[in-house]
C-alpha cells in the first residue's frame, strides 16, 4: 500500500483500468470489507443501546448531512467533466487547430535557491510549452539571488538557442515572495504588455506536463468572458511514503473540488503552482497592492499583513469583481517535493499555513455576499467554517458514548468509519492515478487534524511560518505586554471554544442535563 516508483519516475503516464484496479487492488478491498463485516457480527454492538442512542442519532445525522455534501460535489464534478467542460474543450481545441496563437507567451515565476534539478526541470517545461506554441515567450523572473538567475540563463542557452525567448530578471530588493511577484508585475506594467495578453503564474518548483498551456490559453480566446483560470496538479515526494500517499489523497479530493466549483464559473483557489489571467487585471495598481500589501484587521491581533498566501489574494481580487473562472481538469503539472528535516512537522506545518491563508481569506470573502459570486460558491465558503467544527463532534460523542458503555461502542464506531471512508476513497480513486487503500485512514487523520488546526489558528490569524520559504515567520513576537497578552487571550479563547463545543454536544445528547431557571432561581433564593 506504498507509493510505487512508477509514480516518481513518470507522473504523466496514464494507467490502464486494470493496472489501476489489478485483481491486487480488488482483493485488498474485497478482504478489507469483509473484516469489517465479520467484526460487525461477531462483537457486541452497542451502537443502539438505550443509554447511547441519541449519540448514535445525532453521528448518524452529521455524517448523512456530510456524505449528502461531498454527494453533491460528486454530481457537480461529474456534470462539469463530462458535460460542460468537453464542449468549453472542443471549442478551444478547434481554435488552436485552426491556427489561434497567443500573440506572445509570459510566465511569472518567482524562485529562491531552489534545487537545481528541480529548476532544470522547470525551466524544461516551460521551454516546451512555447515550442508547442510556435510563438515568442518571456519570462519574468522574480528573483532573490544570482544562483537562481545563472542557472537559468545557463539552462536556457543549453536548450532554447533555438527559440525567441527572453529572459527578464527582477532581483528583489526585501524578502519576501509577494514583494518578488509585485515587482516583476510592476516590470510587465511598464513594458509592451498589452489588456488581451495572457499572463501564466507559477512557482519555481512546478513542472508543467506538455500541452497544458494549448488546453489552457485558448479558452480565453472561446471565451470572452473568461478572466482566470486554474489547473489540476500533483507532487512527487522523495523517500516518504506516507506524505506521498497523504498529499495524493488531498490532490485527488481537490480535482473532485474543483469541478464542482467551476461548475459555478468560479473557483476557490487560483493556486500559485500554476494559474492564468488577462493581463488587464494583474497589471492594475489595485491588483499589485492588493497582492504587496495584502492584510486583515483583527480584533484580537490588530492590523497585520499576510506573510503567504499569495494565491488567496489573487483570486480575491477576482472574486470581488465578479470575474468569471474555470478549472482546466486536463492540464496538469507537479511540484517535486524534498522533504529536509522531520517530515511530521513539515506536513504540520503545511496544514497549518494552508489552513490559516482559508481562514484569513474565507470571511472576508463570505461578506462580499451572494450578489458578488454564486450561491453554491457562497455557501461553500460558509461551509468550510461550519465543517471545522461538526468534525470534531462525532469522535467526541464516540468517545463520550464508549465511556458510558463500554469499548464496544468505540469498536463498532471505527468499523463504520472505516467503511464509510471507504466510500469516499473509492469516490477519490476515481480522481487519483493510482487505487492506494492508505486513503482510508489518512483522510480521516486528515479532517480530524484540519478540524483541529482550524480552530487553533482561528485565534491565532496574525501568526503565520512558510517553512519551506526560508522559514518565514510573522506574528510570534513576545515584545511588551500587548504580544503577552494577545497570546493569553488566543489561549483562553481557544479553550473556551473546545469546552463549549464539549459542552453543546453532551448537553444536546443529555448527558448532562442543564438547569432550568426555576432551579437556578430556587439555588439564588436559598
Amino acid at each position: 500500500m506504498t507509493t510505487r516508483q512508477t509514480d516518481i519516475d513518470d507522473p504523466f503516464r496514464p494507467l490502464a483500468f486494470f493496472e489501476k484496479w489489478s485483481l491486487e487492488v480488488l482483493l485488498q478491498i474485497g478482504l478489507l470489507v469483509s473484516l469489517c463485516v465479520i467484526g460487525l457480527n461477531q462483537l457486541p454492538n452497542r451502537i443502539w443501546d438505550p443509554s447511547v442512542e441519541r449519540f448514535t442519532y445525532v453521528i448518524g445525522v452529521l455524517g448523512i448531512w456530510r456524505y449528502g455534501w461531498w454527494f453533491t460535489h460528486l454530481i457537480r464534478a461529474r456534470v462539469y467533466g463530462h458535460l460542460v467542460y468537453p464542449r468549453l474543450a472542443s471549442a478551444a481545441r478547434e481554435m488552436w487547430d485552426t491556427g489561434w496563437r497567443p500573440r506572445h507567451m509570459h510566465f511569472m515565476m518567482t524562485t529562491f535557491r531552489e534545487d537545481r534539478q528541480i529548476t532544470e526541470h522547470v525551466i524544461r517545461g516551460i521551454v516546451t510549452q512555447i515550442r508547442e506554441a510556435g510563438v515568442p515567450g518571456t519570462i519574468w523572473l522574480g528573483s532573490g539571488d544570482i544562483y537562481d538567475e545563472r542557472l537559468i540563463e545557463d539552462h536556457l542557452r543549453l536548450i532554447a538557442s533555438d527559440l525567441d525567448i527572453t529572459l527578464r530578471i527582477v532581483r528583489q530588493n526585501v524578502p519576501g515572495k509577494r514583494i518578488a511577484i509585485s515587482l516583476v508585475l510592476r516590470a510587465m506594467s511598464r513594458g509592451d504588455m498589452r489588456d488581451d495578453d495572457l499572463v501564466t503564474f507559477m512557482d519555481g518548483d512546478f513542472v508543467i506536463a506538455p500541452g497544458s498551456l494549448k488546453l489552457c490559453l485558448p479558452l480565453f480566446a472561446a471565451d470572452p468572458e473568461l478572466q482566470a483560470l486554474t489547473t489540476h496538479e500533483a507532487v512527487l515526494v522523495r523517500n516518504v511514503w506516507w506524505m506521498q500517499a497523504f498529499l495524493n489523497m488531498r490532490f485527488a479530493q481537490r480535482h473532485m473540488v474543483m469541478q464542482s466549483h467551476a461548475l459555478s464559473g468560479r473557483v476557490l483557489t487560483l493556486t500559485g503552482r500554476m494559474s492564468v489571467f488577462r493581463a488587464s487585471h494583474v497589471m492594475t495598481n489595485e491588483f499589485i497592492r492588493l497582492l504587496e500589501a495584502d492584510y486583515l484587521d483583527n480584533w484580537l491581533w490588530g492590523n497585520f499583513r499576510f506573510l503567504s498566501g499569495d494565491d488567496k489574494s489573487t483570486w480575491y481580487y477576482m472574486l470581488m469583481h465578479g470575474c468569471k473562472m474555470l478549472y482546466v481538469p486536463d492540464a496538469t503539472g507537479y511540484t517535486i517535493e524534498i522533504v529536509k528535516g522531520s517530515p511530521y512537522t513539515r506536513m504540520i506545518e503545511n496544514l497549518r499555513r494552508w489552513s490559516g491563508n482559508m481562514l484569513r481569506n474565507g470571511t472576508r470573502a463570505i461578506k462580499l455576499g451572494p450578489r458578488k459570486m454564486p450561491i453554491f460558491i457562497w455557501w461553500c465558503l460558509v461551509d468550510q467554517r461550519i465543517a471545522m467544527w461538526t468534525m470534531l463532534i462525532s469522535p467526541t460523542l464516540a468517545v463520550v458514548a464508549g465511556i458510558v458503555v463500554g469499548i464496544g461502542y468505540l469498536e463498532t464506531y471505527l468499523i463504520y468509519m472505516i467503511l464509510t471512508r471507504l466510500i469516499i476513497s473509492i469516490v477519490f480513486f476515481g480522481y487519483s492515478r493510482r487505487v492506494d487503500l492508505n486513503f482510508i485512514w489518512i483522510l480521516y487523520v486528515d479532517q480530524f487534524m484540519n478540524a483541529s488546526i482550524k480552530i487553533f489558528i482561528l485565534w491565532r490569524l496574525a501568526q503565520q511560518k512558510w517553512a519551506n520559504r526560508g522559514d518565514q515567520k510573522s506574528g510570534f513576537s513576545s515584545i511588551g505586554w500587548p504580544d503577552r497578552l494577545r497570546k493569553w487571550m488566543a489561549n483562553y479563547m481557544t479553550v473556551l471554544s473546545v469546552c463549549c463545543l464539549i459542552l453543546v454536544t453532551v448537553a444536546y445528547t443529555q448527558i448532562l442535563y442543564t438547569p432550568s431557571f426555576d432551579i437556578i432561581h430556587a439555588l439564588l433564593i436559598h
